[in-house]
């Protein structure tokens, strides 16, 4: 059982910083927190499982990071605590954005924030495309690889040329070929 007595009246700089020898006292900052930042990352991700994971991934970058909490005058650690789940949610609402200009490239429908949305539109695309790794086996490996690495890792064209060892053009110019074929192959099966 954690005793938290003595600690409940300190500050959230104060438990921070006592958090490097006793870690509970980061639980209790974590503690007085939890609750808001949960209702804020589920606002935001509308999705109350990935908000509990956001959570606890966002206490445990502020627990690596909490050499570098700066005390904002009123010993309070819930702006910071926020901007460390800001990132968080940025990178999935940027992640979710690649996603989908990846499924649109391709013409597959795009998903909604549901739970279900992945299965959904893995059927829907197996039903339009066939098996999409046979038709992406089916494009020259070059274009595979600028394509893959466009829609799959979300690189930009400057990118895909360094890893490719081409320029940004001929990078751009492979992704569109890829592209144009799929959607002439979906364009003939349809």
């Amino acid at each position: 059982m954690v005793v938290w007595m003595g600690l409940e009246s300190r500050t959230d700089a104060e438990l921070l910083r006592r958090s490097r020898r006793d870690p509970d006292a980061f639980v209790l900052v974590c503690r007085r927190h939890a609750v808001a930042l949960e209702g804020w990352l589920t606002a935001q991700v509308r999705d109350a499982g990935l908000a509990r994971e956001l959570l606890a991934e966002t206490f445990s970058e502020a627990w690596f990071s909490t050499g570098r909490f700066s005390d904002p005058g009123d010993g309070d650690a819930r702006p910071w605590l926020f901007g460390i789940a800001r990132n968080l949610v940025r990178r999935v609402h940027r992640n979710r954005a690649v996603a989908s200009r990846g499924r649109a490239r391709l013409g597959l429908p795009v998903a909604g924030p549901d739970e279900y949305g992945e299965v959904i539109d893995r059927l829907a695309a197996d039903q339009m495309l066939g098996s999409l790794d046979e038709r992406l086996a089916g494009l020259p490996e070059p274009q595979r690889d600028a394509l893959e690495l466009r829609v799959v890792d979300g690189l930009d064209y400057e990118e895909i040329g360094q890893r490719l060892a081409i320029s940004a053009e001929g990078a751009r110019t492979r992704v569109f070929r890829a592209l144009a074929t799929l959607r002439a192959q979906i364009e003939r099966s349809a």
